[in-house]
């Protein structure tokens, strides 16, 4: 794993999201302003509950759309909201593969991730601890980059790290 600099570019803003700091800035703020509560739970289990304090304390794990900002953005909102990162000392960011076969799950080599709010610094002794498993393999930066599932979480996340 390299120690230099080297950054992933948001190579999707500007078509399936807003490139411009200002426009994005003032859409992630509306579609989380537009969160209210209560929210009324839907899971098998929650069915008929709701909470009424967002971010939901102790809500560690968020599942969240990925798709273009003009379909998911809104919806989106709704689990970054409910996401209590008070505690939180690394983020964990999952999301599929759509256009390169992988034989298990892979890593990043970049060392930052951009997006047009900020760049997201990339924890690369978990990273190289995780390689050292076995379990994973390394994403060329093309690969990683022509990836969108990762990269639409990004302002998101960046968001609500800056708050």
């Amino acid at each position: 794993m390299a120690s230099k600099e080297v950054i992933r570019e948001a190579t999707h803003a500007d078509s399936w999201y807003s490139a411009s700091k200002s426009q994005l800035n003032s859409q992630l703020d509306g579609w989380l302003a537009a969160v209210k509560t209560p929210v009324k739970c839907i899971g098998p289990r929650t069915e008929g509950q709701s909470t009424a304090e967002l971010p939901v304390p102790g809500a560690r794990i968020i599942i969240a759309p990925h798709a273009g900002y003009s379909y998911s953005g809104p919806a989106a909102a709704w689990a970054y909201r409910s996401w209590d990162i008070s505690k939180a000392k690394r983020i964990f960011l999952l999301g599929p593969s759509h256009h390169h076969y992988l034989t298990k799950a892979a890593l990043t080599r970049c060392t930052l991730y951009a997006t047009p709010l900020g760049n997201l610094p990339i924890d690369r002794e978990t990273t190289a601890e995780l390689h050292k498993t076995g379990h994973f393999e390394l994403m060329s930066q093309s690969v990683d980059e022509d990836e969108h599932s990762l990269e639409m979480h990004l302002p998101y996340i960046y968001k609500m790290l800056s708050k």
